[in-house]
């Protein structure tokens, strides 16, 4: 699935190839100017996983007790945003990772070209 707001980059064929770097970490400056624009890099930064979303009345909302369901928009088999901020960087279809039973990943299927924001 292929969305206007998420476009297909020329990374993600390059994002295939096993142990390659990104085509944005191949193109680093060297310079001292560069030292420190590449310092960003080990900034961490907070993702968001969003599922679905629900929009219930407030009396509902005053009514939820344990135990009940909120409906989401969402259905089990639909793709996931992955969003930095209030920016959706990517979309994905969730998915159990082997090493520990019931931790859940994100298989990236969609990815932004994020080399602009920085």
């Amino acid at each position: 699935m292929t969305n206007a707001n998420v476009p297909q980059t020329e990374g993600d064929a390059n994002a295939a190839n096993d142990g390659d770097e990104s085509p944005l970490l191949e193109q680093r400056d060297t310079s001292q100017d560069g030292k420190y624009r590449r310092a960003i890099f080990s900034v961490p930064v907070d993702v968001v996983v969003s599922v679905g979303h629900a929009r219930p009345v407030i009396g509902e909302l005053l009514a939820m007790r344990r135990d009940m369901v909120l409906p989401l928009s969402s259905r089990m088999d639909d793709p996931v945003e992955i969003l930095v901020g209030d920016r959706v960087i990517a979309r994905g279809e969730l998915e159990e990772l082997g090493d520990e039973a019931g931790r859940l990943g994100v298989r990236l299927t969609e990815v932004v070209d994020v080399s602009d924001l920085f």
